[in-house]
Protein backbone atom coordinates (compact mmCIF):
# COMPACT_ATOMS: atom_id res chain seq x y z
CA UNK A 1 0.00 0.00 0.00
CA UNK A 2 2.95 2.12 1.06
CA UNK A 3 4.57 1.84 -2.72
CA UNK A 4 1.04 2.43 -4.69
CA UNK A 5 1.02 5.95 -2.18
CA UNK A 6 4.33 6.68 -3.01
CA UNK A 7 3.78 5.99 -6.76
CA UNK A 8 0.50 8.61 -6.63
CA UNK A 9 2.59 11.05 -4.88
CA UNK A 10 5.44 11.03 -7.23
CA UNK A 11 2.67 11.32 -10.42
CA UNK A 12 1.44 14.33 -8.72
CA UNK A 13 4.87 15.81 -8.39
CA UNK A 14 5.19 14.96 -11.91
CA UNK A 15 1.64 16.75 -12.92
CA UNK A 16 3.05 19.93 -10.99
CA UNK A 17 6.11 19.78 -12.58
CA UNK A 18 4.28 19.67 -15.85
CA UNK A 19 2.07 22.54 -14.97
CA UNK A 20 4.49 24.62 -14.07
CA UNK A 21 6.79 24.56 -16.91
CA UNK A 22 3.59 25.12 -19.08
CA UNK A 23 2.98 28.42 -17.21
CA UNK A 24 6.73 29.61 -17.27
CA UNK A 25 6.75 29.05 -21.30
CA UNK A 26 3.72 31.36 -21.88
CA UNK A 27 5.41 34.03 -19.94
CA UNK A 28 8.77 33.72 -21.52
CA UNK A 29 7.02 34.04 -25.11
CA UNK A 30 5.06 37.18 -23.62
CA UNK A 31 8.14 38.67 -22.81
CA UNK A 32 10.03 38.06 -25.58
CA UNK A 33 7.13 39.31 -28.03
CA UNK A 34 7.64 42.88 -26.91
CA UNK A 35 11.74 42.81 -27.22
CA UNK A 36 10.93 42.28 -30.77
CA UNK A 37 8.76 44.51 -31.75
CA UNK A 38 11.48 46.76 -30.07
CA UNK A 39 13.89 45.93 -32.59
CA UNK A 40 11.99 46.18 -35.72
CA UNK A 41 10.56 49.90 -34.17
CA UNK A 42 14.53 50.20 -33.57
CA UNK A 43 15.72 49.29 -36.97
CA UNK A 44 12.61 51.06 -38.91
CA UNK A 45 13.72 54.28 -37.08
CA UNK A 46 16.99 54.05 -38.21
CA UNK A 47 16.34 53.24 -41.58
CA UNK A 48 13.95 56.44 -41.85
CA UNK A 49 16.86 58.25 -39.92
CA UNK A 50 19.90 56.73 -42.92
CA UNK A 51 16.95 57.80 -45.39
CA UNK A 52 16.54 61.68 -44.02
CA UNK A 53 20.65 61.28 -44.01
CA UNK A 54 20.75 60.89 -47.35
CA UNK A 55 18.26 63.20 -48.91
CA UNK A 56 19.78 66.16 -46.72
CA UNK A 57 23.27 65.16 -48.38
CA UNK A 58 21.72 64.99 -51.74
CA UNK A 59 19.69 68.40 -51.47
CA UNK A 60 23.46 69.57 -50.27
CA UNK A 61 25.49 68.65 -53.00
CA UNK A 62 22.48 69.61 -55.39
CA UNK A 63 22.32 73.26 -53.80
CA UNK A 64 26.42 73.67 -53.87
CA UNK A 65 26.55 72.65 -57.60
CA UNK A 66 23.91 74.96 -58.19
CA UNK A 67 25.96 77.67 -56.33
CA UNK A 68 29.47 76.74 -58.22
CA UNK A 69 28.09 78.33 -61.69
CA UNK A 70 27.05 81.26 -60.28
CA UNK A 71 29.99 81.56 -58.36
CA UNK A 72 32.33 80.96 -61.45
CA UNK A 73 30.49 83.12 -63.23
CA UNK A 74 30.84 85.95 -60.04
CA UNK A 75 34.37 85.22 -60.95
CA UNK A 76 34.88 85.50 -64.54
CA UNK A 77 32.78 88.73 -64.24
CA UNK A 78 35.90 90.94 -62.90
CA UNK A 79 38.41 88.99 -64.34
CA UNK A 80 36.31 89.88 -68.04
CA UNK A 81 36.08 93.50 -66.34
CA UNK A 82 39.52 93.54 -65.68
CA UNK A 83 41.00 92.33 -68.76
CA UNK A 84 38.78 94.77 -71.05
CA UNK A 85 40.23 97.70 -68.29
CA UNK A 86 44.25 96.56 -69.51
CA UNK A 87 43.13 96.53 -73.18
CA UNK A 88 42.10 99.81 -72.68
CA UNK A 89 44.74 101.05 -70.66
CA UNK A 90 47.27 99.94 -73.34
CA UNK A 91 45.76 101.20 -76.36
CA UNK A 92 45.67 104.51 -74.29
CA UNK A 93 49.51 104.08 -73.88
CA UNK A 94 50.51 103.19 -77.15
CA UNK A 95 49.11 106.55 -78.71
CA UNK A 96 50.48 108.56 -76.08
CA UNK A 97 53.89 106.69 -76.47
CA UNK A 98 53.98 107.31 -80.19
CA UNK A 99 53.03 110.90 -79.25
CA UNK A 100 56.20 111.27 -77.45
CA UNK A 101 58.40 109.42 -80.18
CA UNK A 102 56.73 111.58 -82.41
CA UNK A 103 57.44 114.74 -80.61
CA UNK A 104 61.19 113.42 -79.83
CA UNK A 105 61.48 113.02 -83.55
CA UNK A 106 60.65 116.70 -84.60
CA UNK A 107 62.77 117.73 -81.62
CA UNK A 108 65.83 116.14 -83.06
CA UNK A 109 65.08 117.08 -86.68
CA UNK A 110 67.29 119.91 -87.74
CA UNK A 111 66.00 123.26 -88.20
CA UNK A 112 65.93 123.75 -92.27
CA UNK A 113 68.64 126.06 -93.86
CA UNK A 114 67.67 128.97 -95.45
CA UNK A 115 70.82 127.90 -98.50
CA UNK A 116 69.62 126.07 -100.76
CA UNK A 117 71.41 123.25 -101.80
CA UNK A 118 72.87 121.89 -104.80
CA UNK A 119 71.17 119.15 -107.31
CA UNK A 120 74.10 116.24 -107.09
CA UNK A 121 74.34 115.09 -110.47
CA UNK A 122 75.41 111.72 -111.07
CA UNK A 123 79.39 111.43 -111.62
CA UNK A 124 80.28 108.96 -114.01
CA UNK A 125 82.71 106.40 -113.12
CA UNK A 126 85.28 104.75 -115.49
CA UNK A 127 86.66 101.06 -114.50
CA UNK A 128 89.41 99.04 -115.46
CA UNK A 129 91.42 95.86 -114.21
CA UNK A 130 94.32 93.66 -114.53
CA UNK A 131 94.01 90.20 -113.09
CA UNK A 132 96.76 87.68 -112.51
CA UNK A 133 99.37 90.07 -112.54
CA UNK A 134 102.97 88.45 -112.12
CA UNK A 135 103.58 91.03 -109.26
CA UNK A 136 103.17 90.71 -105.14
CA UNK A 137 100.57 92.77 -103.65
CA UNK A 138 102.56 93.97 -100.86
CA UNK A 139 104.98 95.80 -103.87
CA UNK A 140 101.85 96.57 -105.93
CA UNK A 141 100.11 98.65 -102.96
CA UNK A 142 103.17 100.75 -102.46
CA UNK A 143 102.90 102.25 -105.98
CA UNK A 144 99.20 102.42 -105.58
CA UNK A 145 99.20 104.11 -102.41
CA UNK A 146 101.17 107.24 -104.44
CA UNK A 147 98.49 107.38 -107.01
CA UNK A 148 95.60 107.18 -105.62
CA UNK A 149 93.78 110.27 -105.72
CA UNK A 150 95.57 112.02 -108.30
CA UNK A 151 95.05 113.65 -111.73
CA UNK A 152 96.20 111.10 -114.26
CA UNK A 153 98.55 113.76 -115.96
CA UNK A 154 100.61 113.87 -112.37
CA UNK A 155 100.19 109.99 -111.90
CA UNK A 156 101.41 109.39 -115.64
CA UNK A 157 104.82 111.33 -114.97
CA UNK A 158 105.57 109.44 -111.56
CA UNK A 159 104.85 106.00 -112.85
CA UNK A 160 106.95 106.77 -115.96
CA UNK A 161 109.96 107.38 -113.83
CA UNK A 162 109.31 105.05 -110.97
CA UNK A 163 112.56 102.69 -110.38
CA UNK A 164 109.93 99.79 -109.22
CA UNK A 165 108.51 96.83 -111.28
CA UNK A 166 104.78 97.28 -110.30
CA UNK A 167 104.83 100.62 -111.99
CA UNK A 168 104.56 99.61 -115.65
CA UNK A 169 102.09 97.25 -114.77
CA UNK A 170 99.61 100.31 -112.99
CA UNK A 171 100.87 102.61 -115.90
CA UNK A 172 99.42 99.97 -118.13
CA UNK A 173 96.07 100.09 -116.56
CA UNK A 174 95.77 103.89 -116.26
CA UNK A 175 95.99 104.46 -120.01
CA UNK A 176 93.53 101.44 -120.51
CA UNK A 177 90.92 103.01 -118.46
CA UNK A 178 91.56 106.61 -119.59
CA UNK A 179 91.01 104.80 -123.17
CA UNK A 180 87.77 103.52 -121.85
CA UNK A 181 86.60 107.16 -120.77
CA UNK A 182 87.23 108.43 -124.32
CA UNK A 183 85.28 105.40 -126.16
CA UNK A 184 82.66 104.12 -124.40
CA UNK A 185 81.72 107.27 -122.01
CA UNK A 186 82.43 109.95 -124.16
CA UNK A 187 85.18 111.70 -121.94
CA UNK A 188 88.11 113.51 -122.22
CA UNK A 189 90.96 110.93 -121.60
CA UNK A 190 93.66 113.27 -120.07
CA UNK A 191 90.92 115.38 -117.85
CA UNK A 192 90.48 112.42 -115.16
CA UNK A 193 91.20 112.17 -111.60
CA UNK A 194 92.55 108.63 -110.07
CA UNK A 195 89.56 108.23 -107.48
CA UNK A 196 90.09 104.56 -106.18
CA UNK A 197 92.76 102.15 -106.88
CA UNK A 198 93.01 98.58 -104.85
CA UNK A 199 95.35 95.94 -105.01
CA UNK A 200 93.97 92.19 -104.05
CA UNK A 201 95.67 89.08 -103.69
CA UNK A 202 95.50 86.44 -106.65
CA UNK A 203 96.75 82.45 -106.36
CA UNK A 204 99.95 81.44 -105.57
CA UNK A 205 102.31 79.53 -107.79
CA UNK A 206 104.22 77.20 -105.99
CA UNK A 207 107.96 76.27 -106.99
CA UNK A 208 110.25 74.91 -105.30
CA UNK A 209 114.07 75.36 -105.71
CA UNK A 210 116.89 71.90 -104.67
CA UNK A 211 119.32 72.81 -101.96
CA UNK A 212 122.17 71.31 -100.28
CA UNK A 213 122.33 67.34 -99.25
CA UNK A 214 118.97 66.20 -100.78
CA UNK A 215 116.58 69.26 -99.27
CA UNK A 216 114.04 71.42 -101.17
CA UNK A 217 113.35 74.79 -100.34
CA UNK A 218 109.61 76.42 -101.46
CA UNK A 219 109.20 79.51 -103.73
CA UNK A 220 105.98 81.20 -104.09
CA UNK A 221 105.15 83.32 -106.99
CA UNK A 222 102.50 85.42 -105.88
CA UNK A 223 99.96 87.08 -108.09
CA UNK A 224 97.79 89.90 -107.76
CA UNK A 225 94.65 91.81 -108.97
CA UNK A 226 94.52 95.43 -109.66
CA UNK A 227 91.68 97.62 -110.19
CA UNK A 228 91.43 101.30 -111.06
CA UNK A 229 88.27 103.51 -111.19
CA UNK A 230 88.59 106.95 -112.75
CA UNK A 231 86.67 110.03 -112.69
CA UNK A 232 85.95 113.47 -114.90
CA UNK A 233 87.67 116.72 -112.85
CA UNK A 234 85.07 118.70 -111.10
CA UNK A 235 84.68 121.90 -112.71
CA UNK A 236 85.21 124.95 -109.83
Amino acid sequence: MADEKDIKDEAKADEAKAADKAESKPAAKKESKPKAEKKASAEKDDSKDSGEKAAKKESKKASKADKAPKADKAEKAPKAEKAEKGKDEKAERKPRRRAKKADKAEAKKPAPSRRRRRETEEVPVVRASAKYVRVAPRKARLIADQVRGMHIEKARALLAFSPRGAAEDIHKLIDSAAANAENNHDLVGDEMVISSITVDEGPTLRRFRPRALGRATPINKRTSHIAVALTPVEDD
